[in-house]
């Protein structure tokens, strides 16, 4: 792999006068104003930012639907040398025009020219144009395919021979049963060393809330099959393309018939910018897990994806990657050139946020290291100005600002990819069923948090059975509808999911919380796996073949902890949560959740008072007492989630009374959260 520190400092610009020779060496003169991404660059365009002042000019020109010239004269000779084709806005809304200008966003442009052409030397021979401020090189995203045996073939997903114990009987949800990855009970089905609690703690969120049909979720991705029987309900809805004209821009969002969302994949705005027929099955199965349909007596279900009832999340497709069979017959005269591009992905983040979302679901990025922040993400990049435009502007009317949320990446290395390394961003490394980190997960600097992400290697290279268990489980495009697959992308969507389900919490309290709340929120509501970070795992060669992984090598390097929705939704209520060993008898400092010197805290009658489904959810033995060194003791037995409520006195012994003067009974409520690990992960 190139020294990408190095690429993003390349020097590549001309004067605008030179002949454009193919392959010609181009002398560095202007290296401010190319910008590269990543190594991985698209044919036959580039991304180009005018000066305001020539803006105007070339909006004299330049239509919506594009031109085959600027108007500016130098960088015209240059698009006539190189055989280009047209050159149209990147961005474009009818309705937010005005915003888009005052963030400078109706000065950068696209050009598309001979595929055949250097990009390189295009781009140096644009800069060298006065009018031009930025030429951005047009990176090509990836979704990264897990590292896996050579000669290995991942055979389908096999069904489950064996009928195992309903985990969620509030809904039913046939496949629930294999999604491990929301409640984990420890099942050797799974894979045998499976740990009951390895999960998002999913059972214990939907007792409180299973989502809100006001919140929308963009998944940029592969397009998301709106038609699929566990998904359609829950798919968002343009109800002005719905009920408009066909061929329409009825709502004066830039875009025509874009009823569940757009493709942003093909070329340019002439093009068809309805969602396009897929062979990946990558964006339906992101989708399924933050919000298939629950309870509705099909398949799975999604973390937010609601009661059956309506409630459940909505899924916004922006089809950023396009992959179809080249002979279909119903695309055979569509071109794509924007295919998982910056282009695309720049795109599908302004049409997030002006169309109401307030979680931008990322399960892809750019491979490779970049030392620092500064070194990615330049101010002059048009994917960066889209994605502050989404966290500005983003989260409709249940969110102030939106929140990105990224994979980390299935290279195996010790850093988070971009942009999701980025320090404002959520960037999520991928976590097996047994606590371990997922062999393929890219983790160290830039990960934020981790969620499971699914192993299939401990399925295969332990019990040798052939099956996808240890995988996780969702909705897919193809025939079939469902299967299993692994990744950081997997293990992404479970934290949007988890975000969903906190602004839903947050708006059936009756808070607005802004962007940056919720991040700190999900940032807070983890627990630390470091315990399991020792010893060694079978995992895939980076070469090929298999090798033992150091699991030591993770520790301290996968985020902040794996994230809880039942914590993250505790944490939204202002209750104090407290992670707890499982099976051990454990002492808490009381004055740690109510304040005050332990020594002089009077509880009210017994004190402690817990719900006996709680009681049974943890395996609570005996009896909850309070030490004469304020030391609250418990012993859980099970993995699981309770509310203790604490009542004690403030203010003096006793309570008041019509006999007596006396203090007030107050009531605190503390979540009890039992892990086979002694630790409390987090913030709090």
């Amino acid at each position: 792999m190139k020294n990408l520190v190095l690429a993003l400092s390349l020097l590549l610009a001309v004067g605008c006068t030179a002949d454009f020779v193919e392959g010609a060496k181009v002398e560095p003169q202007q290296p401010s104003k190319v910008v590269r991404l990543s190594d991985n660059i698209a044919s036959g365009s580039l991304i180009v930012c005018f000066d305001e002042q020539a803006t105007t000019r070339v909006e004299a020109g330049v239509t919506r639907s594009g031109a085959t010239r600027s108007g500016i004269e130098n960088f015209d000779a240059i698009m006539e040398r190189i055989g280009a084709q047209r050159i149209e806005r990147v961005f474009v809304s009818n309705r937010f025009e005005e915003r888009l200008r005052n963030e400078g966003m109706h000065c950068w442009y696209v050009v598309y020219f001979d595929p055949t052409v250097d990009v390189e030397q295009a781009a140096a021979q644009f800069a060298g144009v006065g009018e031009v401020q930025v030429v951005q090189l047009n990176s090509v995203m990836s979704q990264e395919p897990q590292a896996k045996p050579a000669g290995f073939t991942v055979p389908a997903a096999a069904a489950d021979a064996q009928t195992r114990a309903k985990i969620y009987p509030a809904f039913n949800d046939p496949d629930l049963d294999k999604q491990w990855h929301y409640i984990n009970t420890g099942d050797t089905n799974v894979f045998s060393g499976a740990k009951a609690g390895a999960d998002i703690n999913a059972g214990e969120a939907w007792d409180i809330t299973a989502g809100d049909n006001r919140i929308i979720v963009a998944v940029i991705d592969n397009v998301v099959k709106y038609n699929h029987p566990d998904l359609a309900a829950n798919m968002w809805v343009n109800e002005a393309e719905k009920s408009g004209a066909a061929g329409v821009d009825d709502d004066g969002n830039g875009y025509i018939d874009d009823i569940h969302g757009v493709n942003f994949a093909l070329f340019g705005f002439n093009a068809q910018t309805t969602l396009m027929e897929n062979t990946s099955d990558h964006g339906t199965h992101v989708a399924g897990t933050i919000a298939a349909v629950n309870n509705n007596g099909i398949g799975g279900c999604g973390v937010a994806g609601g009661t059956g009832k309506g409630d459940g999340v909505r899924l916004m497709s922006c089809q950023t990657f396009c992959e179809f069979d080249k002979a279909h017959e119903l695309y055979s005269d569509v071109t794509v050139k924007n295919s998982g591009t910056d282009t695309g992905s720049a795109r599908a983040f302004q049409y997030a946020a002006d169309n109401g979302a307030a979680i931008a679901q990322c399960s892809w990025g750019y491979p490779g290291k970049y030392p620092s922040d500064s070194y990615f993400t330049p101010q002059n990049s048009a994917v960066r100005k889209a994605i502050d435009y989404f966290v500005k502007y983003g989260g409709g009317d249940v969110l102030t600002g939106g929140i990105p949320i990224f994979a980390a990446g299935n290279e195996q290395t010790d850093w988070g990819n971009y942009p999701g390394a980025y320090r404002d961003y959520i960037c999520v490394a991928a976590m097996s069923c047994d606590y371990t980190p997922a062999y393929y997960t890219n983790y160290g600097p830039g990960v934020t948090m981790s969620a499971p992400g699914g192993d299939y290697l401990q399925k295969y290279y332990t019990d040798y059975t052939g099956l996808l268990n240890s995988e996780v489980y969702s909705t897919t495009y193809s025939e079939g509808n469902y299967g299993y697959k692994q990744g950081t992308s997997m293990a992404c969507p479970h934290v949007s999911g988890v975000a969903a389900l906190v602004v839903a919490r947050s708006l059936a309290l009756g808070k607005k919380l802004t962007a940056i709340e919720l991040r700190d929120i999900l940032a807070a509501s983890t627990h630390n796996i470091d315990s399991y970070c020792t010893g060694t795992k079978t995992g895939a060669a980076a070469g090929g073949g298999v090798t033992s992984i150091n699991l030591g090598g993770f520790k301290g390097k996968m985020g902040i902890g794996y994230i809880d929705a039942f914590k993250a939704l505790m944490n939204v209520e202002g209750t104090h949560c407290v992670t707890v060993r499982t099976g051990s008898k454990v002492s808490i400092d009381i004055s740690e959740i109510i304040g005050g010197n332990p020594a002089t805290i009077a509880l009210v009658d017994e004190g402690f008072s817990m719900s006996q489904s709680d009681r049974t959810k943890i395996g609570l033995e005996g009896d909850i007492v309070l030490s004469k060194t304020g030391k609250l003791q418990l012993k859980a037995t099970k993995v699981g989630s309770a509310i203790l409520k604490i009542t004690f006195v403030a203010g003096g012994d006793t309570v008041g009374s019509n006999e007596a003067t006396g203090g007030m009974a107050v009531t605190k409520k503390v979540a009890i959260l039992s892990r086979s690990f002694a630790t409390n992960g987090g913030w709090l």
